[in-house]
Protein backbone atom coordinates (compact mmCIF):
# COMPACT_ATOMS: atom_id res chain seq x y z
CA UNK A 1 0.00 0.00 0.00
CA UNK A 2 1.10 3.49 -1.01
CA UNK A 3 1.42 6.21 2.21
CA UNK A 4 -1.91 7.93 0.82
CA UNK A 5 -3.55 4.89 0.70
CA UNK A 6 -2.71 3.90 4.39
CA UNK A 7 -3.96 7.12 5.44
CA UNK A 8 -6.99 6.41 4.33
CA UNK A 9 -7.51 3.35 5.18
CA UNK A 10 -7.41 4.62 8.92
CA UNK A 11 -9.97 7.03 8.28
CA UNK A 12 -12.95 7.07 10.50
CA UNK A 13 -16.70 7.52 9.25
CA UNK A 14 -16.94 10.66 9.94
CA UNK A 15 -13.83 12.23 8.43
CA UNK A 16 -15.25 10.09 5.38
CA UNK A 17 -18.63 11.66 5.48
CA UNK A 18 -17.02 15.25 6.33
CA UNK A 19 -14.91 14.71 2.79
CA UNK A 20 -17.94 13.23 0.43
CA UNK A 21 -19.78 16.46 1.75
CA UNK A 22 -16.98 18.43 1.29
CA UNK A 23 -16.96 17.73 -2.76
CA UNK A 24 -20.18 17.93 -3.36
CA UNK A 25 -20.28 21.59 -2.25
CA UNK A 26 -17.36 21.87 -4.12
CA UNK A 27 -18.28 20.77 -7.08
CA UNK A 28 -21.82 22.73 -6.69
CA UNK A 29 -20.31 25.97 -5.74
CA UNK A 30 -17.62 25.80 -9.13
CA UNK A 31 -20.51 25.20 -10.71
CA UNK A 32 -22.18 28.17 -9.84
CA UNK A 33 -19.26 30.07 -10.11
CA UNK A 34 -18.01 28.75 -13.21
CA UNK A 35 -21.50 29.57 -15.11
CA UNK A 36 -21.15 33.15 -13.49
CA UNK A 37 -17.34 33.14 -14.74
CA UNK A 38 -18.39 32.13 -17.90
CA UNK A 39 -20.86 34.32 -18.46
CA UNK A 40 -18.49 37.42 -17.16
CA UNK A 41 -15.33 36.59 -19.40
CA UNK A 42 -17.63 35.97 -22.79
CA UNK A 43 -19.38 39.32 -22.03
CA UNK A 44 -15.98 40.78 -21.64
CA UNK A 45 -14.89 39.15 -24.69
CA UNK A 46 -17.54 40.54 -26.66
CA UNK A 47 -17.48 44.08 -25.43
CA UNK A 48 -20.82 44.05 -23.20
CA UNK A 49 -21.12 43.74 -19.16
CA UNK A 50 -22.39 40.19 -18.38
CA UNK A 51 -24.33 39.47 -15.42
CA UNK A 52 -23.98 42.23 -13.19
CA UNK A 53 -28.04 42.89 -11.14
CA UNK A 54 -28.04 39.96 -8.81
CA UNK A 55 -25.57 40.62 -6.10
CA UNK A 56 -21.65 42.13 -6.38
CA UNK A 57 -20.74 41.89 -9.83
CA UNK A 58 -23.68 39.24 -10.33
CA UNK A 59 -22.54 36.97 -8.29
CA UNK A 60 -25.40 35.45 -7.29
CA UNK A 61 -27.12 35.35 -10.90
CA UNK A 62 -26.88 31.63 -11.01
CA UNK A 63 -28.18 30.92 -7.56
CA UNK A 64 -30.56 32.43 -9.51
CA UNK A 65 -31.01 31.07 -12.40
CA UNK A 66 -31.31 27.22 -10.38
CA UNK A 67 -33.74 28.51 -7.90
CA UNK A 68 -35.81 29.81 -10.77
CA UNK A 69 -35.32 26.62 -13.26
CA UNK A 70 -36.34 24.39 -9.54
CA UNK A 71 -39.86 26.37 -9.31
CA UNK A 72 -40.29 26.09 -13.07
CA UNK A 73 -42.97 23.69 -14.37
CA UNK A 74 -42.12 20.22 -14.94
CA UNK A 75 -43.56 18.87 -17.86
CA UNK A 76 -43.09 15.74 -19.34
CA UNK A 77 -43.50 14.48 -23.22
CA UNK A 78 -46.85 12.72 -23.98
CA UNK A 79 -44.92 9.64 -25.88
CA UNK A 80 -41.92 10.00 -23.42
CA UNK A 81 -41.08 6.57 -21.47
CA UNK A 82 -41.85 8.08 -18.13
CA UNK A 83 -39.25 5.94 -15.98
CA UNK A 84 -36.08 6.30 -18.37
CA UNK A 85 -37.13 9.89 -18.93
CA UNK A 86 -36.46 10.66 -15.25
CA UNK A 87 -33.62 8.80 -14.67
CA UNK A 88 -31.77 9.70 -17.13
CA UNK A 89 -30.65 13.24 -15.76
CA UNK A 90 -29.12 11.43 -12.29
CA UNK A 91 -27.17 8.88 -14.97
CA UNK A 92 -25.69 11.79 -16.09
CA UNK A 93 -25.12 13.56 -12.92
CA UNK A 94 -24.01 10.80 -10.58
CA UNK A 95 -20.92 9.25 -12.74
CA UNK A 96 -19.79 12.88 -12.37
CA UNK A 97 -19.19 13.74 -9.07
CA UNK A 98 -17.96 9.77 -8.44
CA UNK A 99 -14.95 10.24 -10.73
CA UNK A 100 -13.93 13.33 -8.48
CA UNK A 101 -13.10 11.10 -6.00
CA UNK A 102 -9.91 9.88 -7.25
CA UNK A 103 -8.39 13.14 -7.58
CA UNK A 104 -5.69 13.95 -4.78
CA UNK A 105 -6.38 17.58 -3.66
CA UNK A 106 -3.30 17.65 -1.29
CA UNK A 107 -0.46 16.07 0.76
CA UNK A 108 -0.65 14.82 4.15
CA UNK A 109 -3.13 17.28 6.74
CA UNK A 110 -4.35 17.35 9.94
CA UNK A 111 -8.43 17.72 10.79
CA UNK A 112 -9.58 17.73 13.73
CA UNK A 113 -6.62 15.84 14.99
CA UNK A 114 -7.47 13.47 12.22
CA UNK A 115 -4.30 12.51 10.18
CA UNK A 116 -5.03 12.17 6.33
CA UNK A 117 -4.67 13.24 3.04
CA UNK A 118 -6.53 15.72 0.74
CA UNK A 119 -8.19 12.82 -1.19
CA UNK A 120 -11.88 10.82 -0.64
CA UNK A 121 -10.59 7.61 -1.75
CA UNK A 122 -6.51 5.84 -3.22
CA UNK A 123 -6.93 2.89 -5.57
CA UNK A 124 -4.14 1.22 -7.64
CA UNK A 125 -6.49 1.51 -11.41
CA UNK A 126 -7.55 5.13 -10.04
CA UNK A 127 -7.35 6.30 -13.57
CA UNK A 128 -9.22 3.32 -15.13
CA UNK A 129 -12.11 4.86 -12.53
CA UNK A 130 -12.07 7.91 -14.24
CA UNK A 131 -12.62 6.59 -17.94
CA UNK A 132 -15.71 3.93 -16.61
CA UNK A 133 -17.05 7.10 -14.98
CA UNK A 134 -16.92 8.79 -18.30
CA UNK A 135 -18.55 5.83 -20.18
CA UNK A 136 -21.71 5.65 -17.86
CA UNK A 137 -21.90 9.18 -17.99
CA UNK A 138 -22.85 8.71 -21.74
CA UNK A 139 -26.08 6.52 -20.77
CA UNK A 140 -27.55 9.30 -19.35
CA UNK A 141 -27.42 11.44 -23.09
CA UNK A 142 -28.16 8.57 -25.01
CA UNK A 143 -31.23 7.41 -22.74
CA UNK A 144 -32.40 11.04 -22.80
CA UNK A 145 -32.64 10.88 -26.44
CA UNK A 146 -33.89 8.40 -26.76
CA UNK A 147 -36.74 8.50 -24.13
CA UNK A 148 -38.01 11.78 -25.22
CA UNK A 149 -40.11 10.53 -27.66
CA UNK A 150 -38.85 13.44 -30.32
CA UNK A 151 -36.49 12.99 -33.35
CA UNK A 152 -34.24 15.78 -32.56
CA UNK A 153 -33.33 14.65 -28.86
CA UNK A 154 -32.94 10.89 -30.16
CA UNK A 155 -30.34 12.82 -33.26
CA UNK A 156 -28.74 14.94 -30.80
CA UNK A 157 -28.17 11.36 -28.39
CA UNK A 158 -26.76 9.57 -31.47
CA UNK A 159 -24.11 12.13 -32.22
CA UNK A 160 -22.79 12.21 -28.61
CA UNK A 161 -22.48 8.64 -28.09
CA UNK A 162 -20.72 8.60 -31.47
CA UNK A 163 -18.45 11.48 -29.82
CA UNK A 164 -17.58 10.68 -26.58
CA UNK A 165 -16.88 6.99 -27.88
CA UNK A 166 -14.53 8.39 -30.10
CA UNK A 167 -12.42 10.90 -28.17
CA UNK A 168 -12.68 8.51 -24.97
CA UNK A 169 -10.43 6.25 -26.86
CA UNK A 170 -8.11 9.38 -28.05
CA UNK A 171 -7.91 10.29 -24.57
CA UNK A 172 -7.49 6.60 -23.11
CA UNK A 173 -4.55 6.36 -25.12
CA UNK A 174 -3.02 10.02 -23.67
CA UNK A 175 -2.87 8.20 -20.41
CA UNK A 176 -0.60 5.53 -21.71
CA UNK A 177 2.45 7.58 -21.47
CA UNK A 178 1.70 8.90 -18.16
CA UNK A 179 1.34 5.20 -16.86
CA UNK A 180 4.64 4.53 -18.46
CA UNK A 181 6.66 7.17 -16.90
CA UNK A 182 4.72 7.30 -13.30
CA UNK A 183 5.05 3.63 -13.15
CA UNK A 184 1.42 3.33 -12.02
CA UNK A 185 -1.97 3.76 -12.35
CA UNK A 186 -2.80 5.48 -9.18
CA UNK A 187 -3.48 9.35 -9.20
CA UNK A 188 -1.85 9.61 -6.20
CA UNK A 189 1.20 7.87 -7.30
CA UNK A 190 1.42 9.84 -10.60
CA UNK A 191 1.67 13.06 -8.37
CA UNK A 192 4.71 11.83 -6.55
CA UNK A 193 5.97 10.88 -9.98
CA UNK A 194 6.11 14.90 -11.07
CA UNK A 195 7.69 16.10 -7.92
CA UNK A 196 11.06 16.64 -10.18
CA UNK A 197 9.68 17.91 -13.32
CA UNK A 198 5.64 17.79 -15.06
CA UNK A 199 4.97 15.73 -17.79
CA UNK A 200 3.15 18.21 -19.65
CA UNK A 201 6.75 19.54 -20.84
CA UNK A 202 8.08 15.81 -21.00
CA UNK A 203 5.29 14.33 -22.73
CA UNK A 204 3.96 17.27 -25.11
CA UNK A 205 2.13 14.86 -27.43
CA UNK A 206 0.08 13.31 -24.94
CA UNK A 207 -0.87 16.92 -23.00
CA UNK A 208 -2.06 18.55 -26.52
CA UNK A 209 -4.14 15.19 -27.08
CA UNK A 210 -5.74 15.09 -23.37
CA UNK A 211 -6.96 18.88 -23.97
CA UNK A 212 -8.71 18.15 -27.10
CA UNK A 213 -10.38 15.03 -26.49
CA UNK A 214 -11.42 16.24 -23.04
CA UNK A 215 -13.43 19.01 -24.21
CA UNK A 216 -14.61 16.91 -27.20
CA UNK A 217 -15.40 14.60 -23.74
CA UNK A 218 -17.73 17.07 -22.39
CA UNK A 219 -19.45 18.30 -25.41
CA UNK A 220 -18.76 21.85 -24.95
CA UNK A 221 -17.40 24.30 -27.94
CA UNK A 222 -16.79 23.90 -30.48
CA UNK A 223 -17.40 20.18 -29.98
CA UNK A 224 -20.88 20.98 -28.48
CA UNK A 225 -22.39 18.53 -31.23
CA UNK A 226 -24.56 17.27 -28.97
CA UNK A 227 -26.11 20.43 -28.43
CA UNK A 228 -26.59 22.02 -31.72
CA UNK A 229 -29.00 24.97 -31.45
CA UNK A 230 -28.81 25.89 -35.06
CA UNK A 231 -30.00 22.41 -36.52
CA UNK A 232 -31.31 20.67 -33.63
CA UNK A 233 -33.09 23.30 -30.96
CA UNK A 234 -30.95 22.01 -28.50
CA UNK A 235 -30.40 18.44 -28.57
CA UNK A 236 -30.61 15.73 -26.20
CA UNK A 237 -32.24 17.82 -23.69
CA UNK A 238 -34.57 19.62 -25.75
CA UNK A 239 -38.02 18.13 -23.86
CA UNK A 240 -36.85 18.46 -20.34
CA UNK A 241 -37.48 21.02 -17.80
CA UNK A 242 -37.22 22.05 -14.33
CA UNK A 243 -35.01 20.43 -12.17
CA UNK A 244 -33.81 18.00 -14.75
CA UNK A 245 -32.76 20.36 -17.17
CA UNK A 246 -30.47 21.56 -14.11
CA UNK A 247 -29.09 18.24 -13.75
CA UNK A 248 -27.85 17.95 -17.05
CA UNK A 249 -26.07 21.55 -16.86
CA UNK A 250 -24.74 20.48 -13.67
CA UNK A 251 -23.51 17.23 -14.59
CA UNK A 252 -21.96 19.42 -17.87
CA UNK A 253 -20.00 21.62 -15.46
CA UNK A 254 -18.93 18.91 -13.18
CA UNK A 255 -17.34 17.58 -16.05
CA UNK A 256 -15.81 20.31 -16.72
CA UNK A 257 -13.94 20.57 -12.98
CA UNK A 258 -13.64 17.31 -13.26
CA UNK A 259 -11.45 16.67 -16.53
CA UNK A 260 -9.92 20.19 -15.36
CA UNK A 261 -8.91 18.87 -12.30
CA UNK A 262 -7.57 15.68 -14.04
CA UNK A 263 -5.38 16.96 -16.51
CA UNK A 264 -3.65 19.07 -13.19
CA UNK A 265 -3.05 15.56 -11.65
CA UNK A 266 -1.34 14.14 -14.64
CA UNK A 267 0.20 16.96 -16.87
CA UNK A 268 0.88 19.90 -14.51
CA UNK A 269 2.14 17.77 -11.40
CA UNK A 270 -1.44 17.78 -9.40
CA UNK A 271 -0.96 19.71 -5.84
CA UNK A 272 2.72 20.57 -6.30
CA UNK A 273 3.77 23.99 -6.18
CA UNK A 274 5.14 25.52 -9.26
CA UNK A 275 8.83 26.72 -9.95
CA UNK A 276 10.06 28.57 -8.17
CA UNK A 277 7.61 28.61 -5.80
CA UNK A 278 9.09 24.98 -5.29
CA UNK A 279 12.21 26.19 -3.85
CA UNK A 280 11.13 28.49 -1.40
CA UNK A 281 12.04 26.96 2.03
CA UNK A 282 12.92 23.79 1.04
CA UNK A 283 9.68 22.96 0.20
CA UNK A 284 7.59 24.26 2.97
CA UNK A 285 4.62 25.63 0.06
CA UNK A 286 4.27 21.81 -0.86
CA UNK A 287 3.43 20.89 2.55
CA UNK A 288 -0.12 21.63 4.74
CA UNK A 289 -2.99 23.56 3.30
CA UNK A 290 -0.76 25.55 0.73
CA UNK A 291 -1.13 22.78 -1.90
CA UNK A 292 -4.48 23.31 -2.31
CA UNK A 293 -3.89 26.68 -3.43
CA UNK A 294 -1.65 25.46 -6.35
CA UNK A 295 -4.29 22.70 -7.45
CA UNK A 296 -6.87 25.27 -7.18
CA UNK A 297 -5.19 27.53 -9.26
CA UNK A 298 -4.20 25.06 -12.18
CA UNK A 299 -7.69 23.82 -12.10
CA UNK A 300 -9.06 27.31 -12.11
CA UNK A 301 -6.43 28.06 -15.60
CA UNK A 302 -8.58 24.74 -17.70
CA UNK A 303 -11.59 26.12 -16.52
CA UNK A 304 -10.81 29.44 -18.48
CA UNK A 305 -9.49 27.38 -21.15
CA UNK A 306 -13.03 26.09 -21.97
CA UNK A 307 -14.46 29.67 -21.97
CA UNK A 308 -12.10 31.02 -24.12
CA UNK A 309 -12.73 28.64 -26.77
CA UNK A 310 -16.33 29.16 -26.47
CA UNK A 311 -15.81 32.89 -27.26
CA UNK A 312 -13.60 32.15 -29.83
CA UNK A 313 -13.51 29.35 -32.30
CA UNK A 314 -17.06 28.60 -34.12
CA UNK A 315 -19.00 24.74 -34.26
CA UNK A 316 -16.97 22.05 -36.26
CA UNK A 317 -19.20 20.35 -39.05
CA UNK A 318 -19.64 17.35 -37.67
CA UNK A 319 -17.16 15.37 -40.31
CA UNK A 320 -14.79 17.16 -39.47
CA UNK A 321 -14.98 16.43 -35.96
CA UNK A 322 -14.92 13.08 -36.60
CA UNK A 323 -11.87 13.07 -38.91
CA UNK A 324 -9.97 15.18 -36.43
CA UNK A 325 -10.58 12.77 -33.72
CA UNK A 326 -10.24 9.01 -36.10
CA UNK A 327 -7.97 10.08 -38.84
CA UNK A 328 -5.97 12.69 -36.71
CA UNK A 329 -5.77 12.15 -32.51
CA UNK A 330 -6.13 8.11 -32.30
CA UNK A 331 -3.65 7.41 -35.14
CA UNK A 332 -0.59 9.85 -33.95
CA UNK A 333 -1.12 8.64 -30.71
CA UNK A 334 -0.53 5.03 -31.69
CA UNK A 335 2.17 6.00 -33.80
CA UNK A 336 3.67 8.38 -30.10
CA UNK A 337 3.13 5.25 -27.73
CA UNK A 338 5.64 3.57 -29.89
CA UNK A 339 8.17 6.28 -30.19
CA UNK A 340 7.77 6.75 -26.01
CA UNK A 341 8.41 3.08 -25.81
CA UNK A 342 11.14 2.85 -27.82
CA UNK A 343 12.97 5.91 -26.19
CA UNK A 344 12.22 4.61 -22.69
CA UNK A 345 13.90 1.19 -23.56
CA UNK A 346 16.68 3.23 -25.31
CA UNK A 347 17.25 5.01 -21.83
CA UNK A 348 17.20 1.82 -19.93
CA UNK A 349 19.62 0.34 -21.72
CA UNK A 350 22.10 3.15 -21.45
CA UNK A 351 22.84 2.95 -25.47
CA UNK A 352 22.12 6.31 -25.25
CA UNK A 353 22.94 8.95 -23.34
CA UNK A 354 21.24 11.97 -22.63
CA UNK A 355 23.10 14.55 -24.68
CA UNK A 356 22.72 12.18 -27.64
CA UNK A 357 19.22 11.76 -27.18
CA UNK A 358 18.44 15.40 -27.16
CA UNK A 359 20.83 16.02 -29.92
CA UNK A 360 19.20 13.38 -31.80
CA UNK A 361 15.80 14.80 -30.77
CA UNK A 362 16.93 18.04 -32.26
CA UNK A 363 18.01 16.95 -35.18
CA UNK A 364 14.21 15.31 -35.91
CA UNK A 365 12.71 18.08 -34.93
CA UNK A 366 14.60 20.59 -37.79
CA UNK A 367 14.16 18.51 -40.30
CA UNK A 368 10.91 18.36 -40.17
CA UNK A 369 10.04 22.38 -39.24
CA UNK A 370 12.55 22.15 -42.73
CA UNK A 371 10.26 19.48 -44.91
CA UNK A 372 7.10 21.48 -43.34
CA UNK A 373 8.53 24.68 -44.91
CA UNK A 374 9.42 23.38 -48.16
CA UNK A 375 6.18 21.16 -48.90
CA UNK A 376 4.47 23.94 -51.68
CA UNK A 377 1.15 25.08 -50.51
CA UNK A 378 -1.79 23.09 -53.22
CA UNK A 379 -3.18 25.78 -55.72
CA UNK A 380 -7.06 25.11 -56.20
CA UNK A 381 -7.75 23.73 -58.94
CA UNK A 382 -8.91 26.49 -61.71
CA UNK A 383 -12.71 26.98 -62.15
CA UNK A 384 -13.04 27.28 -66.12
CA UNK A 385 -16.67 28.55 -65.63
CA UNK A 386 -15.47 30.99 -62.96
CA UNK A 387 -16.69 35.02 -63.21
CA UNK A 388 -13.59 36.92 -64.09
CA UNK A 389 -12.21 39.76 -61.55
CA UNK A 390 -11.51 43.27 -62.40
CA UNK A 391 -8.03 43.63 -60.36
CA UNK A 392 -9.05 41.01 -57.39
CA UNK A 393 -12.13 42.34 -55.82
CA UNK A 394 -15.07 42.78 -58.06
CA UNK A 395 -16.43 40.76 -61.00
CA UNK A 396 -16.67 42.25 -64.32
CA UNK A 397 -19.44 41.07 -67.20
CA UNK A 398 -18.28 38.62 -70.10
CA UNK A 399 -17.36 40.76 -73.11
CA UNK A 400 -19.80 38.79 -74.89
CA UNK A 401 -23.00 40.43 -72.94
CA UNK A 402 -25.89 41.66 -75.10
CA UNK A 403 -27.92 43.60 -73.28
CA UNK A 404 -31.74 42.82 -74.64
CA UNK A 405 -33.46 46.27 -75.73
CA UNK A 406 -36.00 48.06 -73.27
CA UNK A 407 -39.14 46.84 -74.60
CA UNK A 408 -41.96 49.63 -75.11
CA UNK A 409 -43.97 50.64 -71.83
CA UNK A 410 -47.03 49.34 -70.89
CA UNK A 411 -50.09 51.77 -71.66
CA UNK A 412 -51.94 52.17 -67.97
CA UNK A 413 -55.59 50.19 -67.82
CA UNK A 414 -57.77 51.90 -65.63
CA UNK A 415 -59.83 49.67 -63.20
CA UNK A 416 -63.46 49.87 -63.71
CA UNK A 417 -63.20 50.17 -59.61
CA UNK A 418 -61.19 52.45 -59.79
CA UNK A 419 -62.63 56.45 -61.39
CA UNK A 420 -59.97 58.64 -62.54
CA UNK A 421 -59.23 61.61 -61.71
CA UNK A 422 -58.34 65.10 -63.00
CA UNK A 423 -54.60 66.19 -63.58
CA UNK A 424 -53.21 69.58 -63.39
CA UNK A 425 -53.40 70.36 -66.92
CA UNK A 426 -56.89 68.57 -67.18
CA UNK A 427 -55.78 64.82 -68.24
CA UNK A 428 -57.10 62.26 -66.85
CA UNK A 429 -54.75 60.83 -64.16
CA UNK A 430 -54.93 56.65 -63.19
CA UNK A 431 -55.39 56.44 -59.48
CA UNK A 432 -53.98 52.77 -60.39
CA UNK A 433 -52.57 50.18 -62.73
CA UNK A 434 -53.56 46.58 -63.50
Amino acid sequence: MTTTAELLADDPLWLILLKVLAIFVFLVVMTLLTIWAERRVIGRMQHRPGPNRAGPFGLLQSLADGLKLAFKEDIRPVLADKWVYFLAPAISATPAMVSFSVIPIGPEVTIFGERTALQLVELPVGLLVVLACASIGVYGIVLAGWASGSPYPLLGSLRSAAQVISYEIAMGLSFVAVIMYAGTLSTSGIVEAQASGWFFALLPFSFAVYVVSMVGETNRAPFDLPEAESELVGGFHTEYSSLKFALFFLAEYINMVTVSALATTLFLGGWHAPWPLSLIGDGVLNTGWWPVLWFMGKTLAFLFFFVWLRGTLPRLRYDQFMSLGWKILVPLSLVWIIAVTVIRALRNSEAVTSQQFLIGGGIVIAVLLVATFLIPDRKPAKDTDEVPLAGSDYPVPPLDLHVPETPPRRTPVHSAATPAVEGPQGEEAPRGNV
